[in-house]
């Protein structure tokens, strides 16, 4: 369990600490204009929808063993990709010509994109691997675990990292942080791999509380939600870094809330009472 644990709990501190991280490297880059910001949360919320994606199809169509072996693939070269550090390089510096937004666009993608897209997929993938290895415990600890780190890791970035540490520091630590990671993770795919070969041999009994899968019209609503959500977040935030200033600490904010509002709502029943947030 406490493999499991470190691996999604790292795994969220690393995915939400490089949003600020980098978004902060690049804005005197490109004039220190909100764009900047809204530009990068553009590509994180893309790459983030991409990771569960993979992860999805991955479950869902692969072998535990062969899931194993793919994802290993994937951060052995996001480790190639990102070393020695993810501190974009100066040829990435605008020269005046090309449009900012495609510039940011490619300088993520090379920069931390595949790092990043790795650790978006962890969460869902660890939890299915936790439900193949332990079928009879339910997973959403580790959900509410992945964000709670999270939270962590955006909250320390302007109180603790940002203040005390240069940017190459920042890079190089992050990137230190990720191998530890992909260790802990890869060590993880090969073991449940293993022993979710060795419960699937055994008879799991029925659960009777399981009901019917979901509509497509209910799946089309969820979708739905989670895209109205999103799109607040960009236009929340894109107004407050407008109106006030495009610095990490007012990028951070509507993200924390967005994330609290997870854990309250997988975290207990009992912190999200529909009497009360519905006619809210």
């Amino acid at each position: 369990m406490l493999h499991f644990a470190l691996t999604i709990f790292l795994s969220a501190f690393l995915l939400f600490q490089v949003q600020p991280l980098i978004g902060k490297i690049i804005l005197p880059w490109f004039g220190g204009t909100p764009a900047v910001w809204t530009t990068c949360m553009l590509f994180f919320q893309v790459v983030l929808l991409c990771g569960y994606a993979y992860a999805h199809l991955s479950i869902g169509r692969l072998t535990p063993r062969r899931q194993g072996l793919v994802h290993l693939a994937l951060l052995a070269l996001a480790i190639v990709a990102a070393a020695p550090s993810i501190l974009p390089a100066d040829g990435w510096k605008p020269d005046g010509e090309a449009s900012p937004l495609w510039v940011i666009l490619g300088l993520l993608a090379a920069t931390v994109g595949l790092p990043y897209f790795t650790l978006s997929a962890t969460g869902s993938l660890v939890q299915a691997w936790f439900a193949r290895v332990h079928p009879r415990r339910s997973p959403y600890a580790l959900y509410a675990l992945s964000n709670i780190g999270s939270l962590l890791g955006l909250l320390t970035f302007p109180f603790a990292v940002e203040p005390n540490l240069g940017s190459t520091q920042q890079a190089s630590l992050w990137f230190w942080g990720y191998v530890v990671f992909a260790v802990l993770c890869g060590g993880l795919a090969v073991r449940a791999g293993v022993r979710s070969a060795a419960v699937g041999a055994q008879p799991v009994p029925e659960d009777s509380s399981i009901g019917p899968p979901p509509s497509v019209g209910l799946r089309a609503v969820w979708v739905g939600l989670a895209a109205c959500a999103s799109t607040m977040l960009l236009a929340v935030t894109n107004q407050m870094a407008i109106d006030v200033a495009s610095v990490p600490f007012l990028w951070v904010v509507p993200l924390a809330l967005y994330l609290l509002s997870f854990i309250l709502c997988f975290g207990s029943e009992r912190w999200y009472p529909r009497v009360v947030f519905y006619p809210l």
